[in-house]
Formats: structure tokens, C-alpha cells, sequence
């Protein structure tokens, strides 16, 4: 078991550092592609529009074994990160990320069920979160690296080693991965079923506004914390291996969290804790003392919702819909990601650069997430949990 939550781990890592990692070298990128910041947040918003349209391989993928398809998830990955590590202009970056993002959502949707199939009755809270956990580390460790060979070597390293990555999930998932049973087969509209109900749309519309909220302010982080906080762009790096730092303690947090308490309540206090964050980067003047706190504690909020809001939608379609009730996790966010990118760059446009802005503009997303997930909790969860 611990091997094969480890090989899924380690694919969460490869994909959670390509979705992050443009955010910790956007000036480099920005600047070796010729655009301005807020274009290149475009860079971000493909990767989050791939993960989109890539969940349609579940659909079609469906009699396979999860596996197989773990494996093909990742071969896909492989090729969009060595695309982006060989771009020579902007239009041909944007399409590298879309590829390497389409296996991202599938692959989640695919590890949860994955992580549920191998844990103990009454842990699955806590196998989602060692694959969670993969994706924080990317952020604490792959990331900050990421920003480091921007920073003094290339940024298309980054890409180059994320491609290498993918390639050892791949043997890792050969190696200790089991032959797990594919979901039961609902046919082509079975596998929908169960979004005909309301309850999974609250959670996938708070997911979608929690996260456009966040990524107001995370998707220009780091010119963020140059401007704001005052900080060189050498030690930005140390504030991304913060920001991964909370999201590790985050996520596993939420995946202890979720096995006590209602899952929708504890993806609530994740918005809310995120909600706080984004005011306060709006409020304060903005020094390097509270943008580092900052950045761990919005970082903190981002993952500990993470593994609460995927068991969700797992658990609602059950019947043959488990892929896809996980994978539409990572749809919504990404959803999320992509609004949020081009809302933060819109009012750092329409504001003259202020990057206070930013939290003004991501907060009132993050409180409609809030009162979603409570209107879920009090409607749905809360009578099943009787």
C-alpha cells in the first residue's frame, strides 16, 4: 500500500510543480518571451484550460484500469514539459502548458480513487492526503527549485526536469502500482448520473470561486512579494519553499481533519481561513514580516480544502461516477485558476500595478466558497451524517 500511495505521490509532485511552478518564474518567463506580466499570466491560465479539457480521457477511459491510466496520465505530462522547456516564442509556451495540463485533473480524479481502493475503512482522509501531499511538496520543494534555476541558471530547466520526473512515475507506477479493478461501468451517461443532483454543484461551484479567489493573489506572487513586500527577487525562492510549507501542513491538516468532521465543514474553515488571508493582504501597508505570513497563511487555506473537497465528489459518484466526481475537483479548480489569473491581472491593470488589489479583488470569491460549502453542509451532509 505505502509504495503504491507513494508512486501516486510522486505524479501529484511532477503535476502539482508543473501547475505552480510558472508563478514562482513568471518575471523570467515573462521576460525571455517578450510579453508583459499580466500576458504572461496566460501561461498560467493554458496549463489550467488543459486540465479542463483532459478530464474528457476519463470518459473514454473508463474500462481501463486505473493503472493504465495513471500511466498514460503521466506519459502526457511528460511530453507537455519537455514542449515548454523547448519553446521559442510565447504562442508555442501557451500551447506546451495546455498540453501539460490535460492530464492533470484525470490524474487526481484517478488517485483519489486509487488512495480510497487501498485504504483501511475509515482512513480515506488520510491516503488522499500522502497523494495531496506530493502536490504541497511540490510547491515547498519543486517549486522554490524552480525559482532557483530561473534565478541564476534557465527557467526552461524547470520544465526539462519535470519531464524527467514524469518519467520516473511512470516506472514507479509500473513497479508498485496493483492491478486495481476498474470503476464499475455505468456506460457513457451513467458516469454523469449524479451531477442531475444539486449537492455536487455547490461543491464544485465553491471550489470554482474559492480558488478564482486565491489566484488573484497567487497567480503574482512573486512580483507580489518584490513589490509589496520588498523583498529581492533572490530570496523569493525561500518565500516559495514557505508558501509549499503551508501548504503541506494545509493539506494534511484537511485530510486529518476530513476523517472527524463533516467533509463540506472542513472545506469551509479552508475558505475562510483563505478569505482572512486575501483581506489582509488588501488592509496592510504590505512589509516582509506580514507578506511572509501571509504567504504561508493563504498557502496554508489553498490545501487544507483539498483532499475534504475531493472525498466529496468522490463519495458522490459513487456508482461508476468516482472518476469523474474527482476529476471534477480539479476542473473547478483549475476552472478557478484560470479566472483567477486573468481577475488579478485585470485589476492590476485597472489599478495602475497596485498589487494590494489583488486581495480585493480574490476575497469576495472565497466568501460566496464559504457560504456554499455551509448551504451543502446544512442541506446534504448533515442529514446523511444522522
Amino acid at each position: 500500500m505505502k509504495k503504491s500511495l507513494l508512486a501516486i505521490a510522486a505524479g501529484a509532485f511532477v503535476l502539482g510543480a508543473a501547475e505552480f511552478v510558472m508563478m514562482g518564474i513568471l518575471p523570467q518567463t515573462a521576460a525571455a518571451m517578450a510579453v508583459s506580466i499580466p500576458t504572461a499570466g496566460h501561461f498560467i491560465s493554458a496549463y489550467a484550460i488543459g486540465v479542463c479539457f483532459g478530464v474528457t480521457m476519463l470518459v473514454f477511459g473508463r474500462k481501463t484500469s486505473p493503472k493504465h491510466l495513471v500511466i498514460l496520465f503521466m506519459a502526457l505530462a511528460l511530453a507537455g514539459n519537455a514542449l515548454s522547456a523547448a519553446a521559442p516564442n510565447a504562442m508555442v509556451l501557451v500551447v506546451a502548458r495546455f498540453i501539460a495540463g490535460l492530464p492533470h485533473g484525470a490524474f487526481f480524479g484517478t488517485g483519489t480513487v486509487i488512495a480510497k481502493a487501498l485504504a483501511d475503512k475509515g482512513r480515506e482522509g488520510k491516503a488522499v492526503s500522502v497523494m495531496v501531499t506530493g502536490q504541497t511538496l511540490a510547491n515547498m520543494l519543486g517549486v522554490p527549485a524552480g525559482t532557483l534555476l530561473a534565478e541564476y541558471l534557465d527557467w526552461r530547466l524547470a520544465f526539462v526536469i519535470l519531464a524527467l520526473g514524469a518519467g520516473v512515475t511512470i516506472a514507479l507506477t509500473v513497479a508498485w502500482m496493483p492491478l486495481i479493478p476498474a470503476v464499475p461501468d455505468a456506460g457513457l451517461a451513467g458516469q454523469f448520473r449524479f451531477l442531475a443532483k444539486p449537492g455536487p454543484w455547490l461543491v464544485l461551484g465553491a471550489v470554482f470561486v474559492g480558488n478564482s479567489g486565491v489566484f488573484c493573489w497567487w497567480s503574482y506572487v512573486s512580483p507580489w512579494l518584490q513589490k509589496t513586500g520588498g523583498y529581492d527577487s533572490r530570496l523569493i525562492p525561500l518565500l516559495m519553499m514557505l508558501a509549499g510549507f503551508g501548504m503541506v501542513v494545509g493539506g494534511l491538516a484537511g485530510g486529518h481533519l476530513a476523517d472527524r468532521w463533516l467533509h463540506s465543514v472542513t472545506a469551509a474553515v479552508g475558505q475562510s481561513i483563505s478569505a482572512v488571508g486575501l483581506l489582509l493582504v488588501f488592509v496592510t501597508p504590505g512589509n516582509p514580516a506580514t507578506c511572509a505570513l501571509l504567504t504561508f497563511w493563504i498557502a496554508f487555506g489553498l490545501f487544507f480544502i483539498n483532499g475534504p473537497q475531493m472525498l466529496l465528489m468522490a463519495e458522490a459518484g459513487k456508482g461508476g461516477g468516482e472518476l469523474i466526481g474527482g476529476a471534477a475537483v480539479q476542473i473547478a479548480f483549475n476552472g478557478g485558476n484560470a479566472v483567477g489569473s486573468l481577475v488579478g491581472g485585470m485589476a492590476l491593470n485597472l489599478s495602475g500595478m497596485d498589487y494590494h488589489v489583488i486581495g480585493l479583488a480574490g476575497m469576495p470569491f472565497t466568501v460566496v466558497a464559504v457560504l456554499l460549502l455551509t448551504a451543502f453542509a446544512l442541506r446534504f451532509e448533515r442529514r446523511s451524517a444522522r
